[in-house]
């Protein structure tokens, strides 16, 4: 197995660091975007009586989205009756408001209810309200935030989706789906053997992985609400990096039945791969363009590691990066008009973003060992795993780098991150 491959289907395996349960994740948010608004969030009425205080997590969500810079909020709390001090508001900068309240109803569940403001204008742009659990608190204050996002910037907010990543706990892995703020992680799997590569199905329903449990590497399709999972590629030799077709019924995969790292599709039920690939060289971490057209993938068929595109029969194949020497790790923003990928630097992984349409290349970041970008739903935002300080950490970023948040595990590390698709209802 020569060096690039190696790098593929081990990418996950070294440098894990332990994760407890119940960590809860830290938020540092640094840089400053271009256009910000400004923005108050009052404490919510009857939140201190809660487990989970609903405003911070607001402004948090606001911030990490580099569309908003959070103001002082309003003296006292105020709810969702609430008529504001506009006056009060302007003189401090703020242009937008939001405020609620959150109270007990009688079978136990907890009423959440919230407004917002256009303090410039002096207008009430709405509100809306959620009867939820105790443990639904937090996704109650990530759809205040997307009411907040799209009423204010025009585009839908993707705080209330989920992201997946994989940790290892002592001598066990573990595939986690958590708030897209890293909170709330609840565990899909633990395996003592390593889970690779967890990839969304376009409904939000299941995730894709690869599991060493076999001792080489098989694909997984795994359930996230019943838990119940199903074989998908088990070939001879290696079947690996899964990626979803737009529609669902489909996944593509690197399999090495044949002899050499090659890219397959498959029913996403399992059953005969149709091979999409015929080379000598190794052709991996396929990724689907949104409109299912074309399939984006890794091949050093060049001589290097770069990122090729090609037709869903695997015809037209063209090369996409010619930037550097080494481009690996493709994902495609749901817009199209996006690509991200880790670039090596003068030795060091950085997170590079493409304009697919004019292919003008940014560095997204500074760090030195980038990897795993994917896109929010939303195609406005990107999470990728990185390294600070030694440690393993989960970014999030604005497309432009101004604006990054660092979701941080108290007593440990995570990677491997995919973020899911908004929920189909």
């Amino acid at each position: 197995m020569n060096s690039f491959f190696r790098f593929f289907i081990f990418l996950g395996l070294t440098g894990l660091f332990t994760l407890s349960a119940q960590a809860q994740f830290r938020l540092e948010v640094s840089g400053v975007g271009l256009t910000q608004v400004p923005i108050s969030v009052a404490v919510f009425r009857g939140q201190d009586s809660s487990s989970q205080k609903i405003s911070e997590i607001i402004q948090a969500d606001l911030e990490r989205s580099g569309q908003f810079k959070s103001m002082a909020p309003p003296a006292g709390q105020l709810d969702e009756t609430s008529r504001p001090d506009l006056t009060a508001l302007r003189q401090i900068g703020s242009d937008a408001m939001v405020s609620g309240s959150v109270s007990k109803l009688a079978d136990g569940r907890l009423d959440v209810r919230f407004r917002l403001w256009d303090v410039v204008k002096g207008q009430d742009l709405g509100g809306q309200s959620f009867a939820v659990s105790a443990a639904d608190l937090r996704l109650a204050a990530h759809r205040t935030s997307d009411y907040v996002y799209e009423k204010l910037t025009g585009d839908k907010g993707a705080f209330s989706t989920r992201i997946a990543y994989v940790t290892k706990v002592a001598q066990r892995f573990h595939l986690w789906v958590a708030d897209s703020d890293g909170e709330n992680a609840q565990s899909a799997l633990s395996s003592s053997e390593p889970i690779i590569s967890p990839a969304w199905s376009p409904d939000g329903n299941q995730l894709a992985y690869v599991s060493f449990e076999s001792r080489k590497p098989v694909v997984y399709v795994h359930n996230v609400s019943s838990g119940k999972r199903r074989l998908v590629a088990n070939f001879k030799g290696s079947n690996s990096a899964p990626a979803w077709s737009p529609d669902g019924l489909s996944l593509a995969v690197t399999l090495s039945r044949d002899g050499g790292s090659q890219l397959f599709v498959l029913s996403a039920l399992g059953g005969e791969p149709r091979r999409l690939t015929q080379s000598n060289s190794v052709d991996t971490e396929p990724v689907y363009s949104p409109d299912g057209q074309s399939i984006y993938f890794v091949s050093d068929r060049g001589g290097s590691p770069q990122i090729y595109k090609m037709s869903v029969a695997g015809q037209g194949i063209e090369r996409v990066t010619f930037t550097g020497t080494y481009n690996i790790s493709p994902a495609i923003s749901p817009d199209g008009r996006w690509m991200a990928y880790i670039s090596r630097v003068g030795g060091a992984f950085k997170l590079h973003l493409m304009d697919i349409g004019t292919a003008s290349v940014k560095a997204v970041t500074d760090s030195s060992a980038d990897e795993s970008p994917s896109f929010s739903p939303n195609s406005k935002m990107l999470v990728y795993a990185t390294q600070q300080q030694g440690r393993e950490a989960l970014m999030t970023s604005t497309l432009d780098g101004k604006v990054k948040a660092r979701l941080s595990g108290q007593s440990g590390d995570i990677r491997e991150p995919h973020w899911g698709p908004f929920i189909r209802q």
